[in-house]
């Protein structure tokens, strides 16, 4: 998938210089799901793993879901008394060990981070359309 200037597609791209972890992430959305998601990119196992786990678990669900599943997701590896939730997660609680390893929690959230900077400029994109569009 190519990032184009339909509104319907947007991507980002995420840097990890500690681990040489480096994503271009694509988003296609109608404002209301996310029709397909996808990333290109190289780093570590770790990177690669979340990388692949967030494209195949989110792929086709709302934005208010994966909003949901994503804070989950980054509170598990960023709070250190959150535990991972099986039910909640599904498999991506299998990330939960990370956070026992802080030099690699970056190579895990690369991937979320970028989604969470997709989700805020296609918002801000929305906002914006809204207020252009308020004015006629």
């Amino acid at each position: 998938m190519e990032c184009s200037t339909d509104g319907q597609c947007r991507c980002t791209e995420g840097y990890n210089p500690l681990c040489g972890d480096k994503l271009t992430l694509f988003v296609k959305s109608d404002g209301e799901k996310v029709e397909d998601l996808s990333f290109d990119g190289h780093g570590c196992a770790i990177f690669t793993a979340s990388s692949s786990m967030l494209t195949e678990v989110l792929k086709g669900r709302s934005i208010e879901e994966i909003r949901g599943i994503m804070d989950d997701y980054l509170e598990m590896l960023t709070n250190e008394d959150a535990t991972p939730d099986p039910e909640g997660l599904g498999k991506l609680a299998v990330f939960g060990g990370v956070k026992d390893f802080p030099a690699r929690v970056k190579c895990a959230t690369l991937p979320w981070r970028a989604l969470e900077a997709v989700l805020a400029e296609a918002e801000k994109g929305e906002a914006d359309k809204v207020a252009d569009s308020s004015g006629d």
